[in-house]
């Protein structure tokens, strides 16, 4: 029987090679094609740890999950497994090519065997500074409970013996202490090229040093890592608060059963058993041969100092209208503001929380946070506003997958500081970006603030596209409120449903997009002009797929930007106009959610913090808001134009999710991240010179 939909995760996959497929570019920077790589790998791992792990759950509960339709979850598993081995190949075979090029440029990865004596010094020095304290090897055959490894480490496997035999030989496991410590060490550079030496071969180097006391004078060594289940279990004890129920569910992680095992293929066959054995693993446990480096994600970090040139990514720039203004705040009263993340710098949001938290004016500030930067200037604003007598309230997610840890330090802080803080909504994510900041002059009360598609984290925004709109509108900021007044008291729901202008979910972004889709088909019917133009980063909702192909059958013209997962066929022989659905995957990451409906010819456009997926649409606080400046109109759909013709790094998202490129035809490149780098760049320039 054909499946309605793709399966998400066959889809995600196909994402995750066309990340592959920038890391085999050849006119991709050597130093970005690492970082591809890293991705690559970061993104196998979360991806094993959440959804692998997720159908192994299926199938232990013997529960067919809806997400597959009818596609039960070991057949879609088969066909993971199938796929990852194609793609580690192909990685691997990339691999060896950029170390290859990266020999061409004298930059020298080398091991423990292959050092010189000058190196061996420095190696043997750097380990008795730095790493041998950082070190406590595990005798694992005397230790009755085998340890826990940890889900994101890896792990030098050892095997000690005497040359003459005279003892017996042990097997020992070595932690490589990679949160402590740099994953690449810089060896003495010298006229053959720049060597670097990775942590865990520096260790090996070192062997003797650590095990000779056993009296072992032979040691071998490989890297094994486990990954493990990443769900969080949240138990119904009510006697147990929601924060010690995460911090629990935290720590448990840690202890998750293991959906993956990857070992070096040249290890000791007996160590291997030894190790299989006292983990409890099976055949079904994904237990997988590599090659000798694991825990690639480490490579995004690739040293940049052994390169001769500069990375050529260009540096954001301040929004013409923000630039050399007296205050972000009086502009955003004035007129709205739509910041284009990376190209416009994250720089004018940290000014506008900065003027709210010293102007005298400024009663409150109330935001949302879902993954703030390490060194959060977001915080640092937000404190100084407490200190300056606002009342400032956050309503922190704490259950960000892997940044559960991160936010539960950050409510200390805030609370520490006098912020008010909100924890979400039990077995609801609060995944809406919006902020409103309450000021009062004159005995007259203004409102304002922003509504987002990206996280408020000033690390992301040079790397993630994203929009931000600035705004003041009376209608939209009180819609703002009825949402911050619902996410604290989170009792009267039918304040998100009084709404008018913000969609929210998960109470009607469902039903209105059911509507907008429904008027475009009508028209279609009619024998009028219909379109919808979609930006995301997955569309994976069976139901609007559904509503999707009723629109395409009925002759919508339909255009998509998504850079993920894409479970719409796009090619039936019943769709009256083509589909034109491509996929965008370059220096940045395409985060934003952008949709345009033609809407009898008034158009209707809106950002949107939510993907098209069933979590999003019934599971979390979503916030959709319209676009309603035709200025801000206009640039939107530009930049989503000049996305649809990228005819460098679009690829096509056909059904054989096969990664075709699209053909430029002969016709002039278009790389849209450039483009619209440009395009912005030269409105800053239009603005400042005066012209038009």
């Amino acid at each position: 029987m054909k499946r309605k939909i793709i399966p998400r995760d066959i889809s995600w996959l196909s994402f995750n090679g066309r990340v592959l497929q920038e890391a085999a570019d050849e006119s991709v920077p050597l130093r970005e094609r690492i970082r591809f790589l890293g991705i690559f790998s970061n993104n196998l791992d979360e991806f094993f740890r959440v959804r692998v792990a997720t159908l192994k759950r299926m199938i232990e509960f013997g529960a067919k999950g809806n997400m597959h339709l009818e596609t039960g979850p070991q057949q879609i598993l088969d066909e993971i497994n199938t796929k990852v081995t194609e793609q580690q190949n192909e990685f691997n075979r990339i691999w060896n090519e950029i170390l290859r090029e990266l020999k061409k440029e004298k930059i020298l990865l080398v091991n423990e065997k292959q050092l010189n004596r000058e190196q061996q010094k420095f190696v043997l020095s750097y380990f008795h500074d730095e790493v041998r304290s950082n070190i406590v090897p595990l005798m694992i055959e005397t230790m009755q409970a085998f340890p826990t490894l940890n889900d994101k480490s890896i792990y030098l496997a050892c095997k000690l013996s005497k040359s003459d035999g005279s003892i017996p030989q042990k097997f020992a496991l070595v932690s490589v202490p990679v949160t402590r410590l740099p994953r690449f060490v810089i060896l003495p550079s010298s006229q053959q090229g720049q060597y670097i030496i990775l942590l865990e071969d520096v260790i090996r180097f070192c062997l003797p040093q650590i095990f000779s006391f056993f009296g072992h004078d032979t040691f071998s060594s490989n890297i094994i890592k486990v990954t493990r289940d990443a769900e969080i279990d949240l138990d119904n004890d009510v006697s147990t608060s929601f924060i010690q129920k995460i911090e629990r569910g935290v720590k448990n992680r840690k202890k998750g059963k293991p959906v993956r095992f990857i070992f070096d293929k040249d290890i000791d066959p007996a160590l291997l058993t030894y190790l299989i054995k006292r983990l409890g693993l099976s055949v079904k446990d994904n237990i997988q041969s590599g090659g000798r480096i694991h825990n690639f994600k480490d490579f995004m970090n690739f040293p940049e100092s052994v390169f001769q040139t500069k990375n050529p990514r260009k540096k954001p720039f301040i929004h013409p209208l923000l630039q050399n203004v007296n205050s972000v705040t009086n502009v955003i009263l004035e007129r709205d503001v739509l910041l284009n993340f990376p190209y416009h710098s994250f720089d004018s949001i940290i000014d506008l929380l900065r003027e709210a938290a010293i102007s005298p004016d400024v009663l409150s500030i109330k935001l949302t946070c879902y993954r703030l930067a390490l060194q959060s200037k977001i915080i640092n604003a937000l404190t100084n506003a407490v200190r300056n007598g606002k009342q400032v309230t956050v309503v922190l997610e704490l259950r960000a997958r892997f940044d559960e840890e991160a936010n539960l330090e950050w409510k200390e802080i805030l609370e520490d500081a006098g912020v008010k803080v909100f924890i979400g909504i039990p077995n609801m994510k609060v995944h809406a970006k919006i902020c409103l900041i309450k000021k009062k002059v004159n005995n007259h009360t203004f409102h304002y603030g922003f509504v987002s598609t990206g996280n408020l984290n000033e690390k992301t925004s040079s790397l993630y596209g994203d929009h931000c709109l600035l705004t003041s509108d009376r209608n939209i900021m009180a819609d703002v409120n009825r949402m911050f007044s619902y996410l604290e008291n989170q009792k009267n729901i039918q304040l998100l449903k009084d709404c008018q202008l913000l969609i929210p979910s998960p109470v009607a972004m469902r039903r209105q997009l059911m509507i907008l889709i429904d008027k475009e088909i009508k028209a279609a019917r009619d024998g009028k002009h219909s379109s919808i133009i979609l930006k995301l980063n997955s569309l994976s909702d069976e139901k609007l797929i559904m509503k999707l192909y009723d629109a395409a059958r009925a002759g919508v013209q339909i255009k998509m930007v998504i850079r993920g997962i894409c479970c719409m066929y796009t090619e039936n022989k019943k769709i009256r106009k083509k589909v034109n659905a491509i996929s965008l995957v370059d220096e940045y990451l395409e985060h934003a959610r952008v949709l345009i409906f033609h809407h009898d010819g008034k158009e209707k456009t809106f950002i949107s913090s939510a993907d098209w997926m069933v979590r999003n649409l019934d599971h979390r606080i979503e916030a959709a808001v319209p676009i309603l400046d035709k200025n801000i109109q206009k640039e939107l759909k530009d930049i989503i134009n000049i996305q649809l013709n990228d005819n460098v790094k679009a690829r096509i998202l056909n059904n054989d999710l096969d990664n075709e490129y699209v053909n430029p035809r002969n016709t002039k490149k278009v790389r849209s991240q450039i483009e619209i780098y440009n395009y912005l760049l030269k409105k800053n320039y239009n603005s400042e010179t005066g012209s038009n």
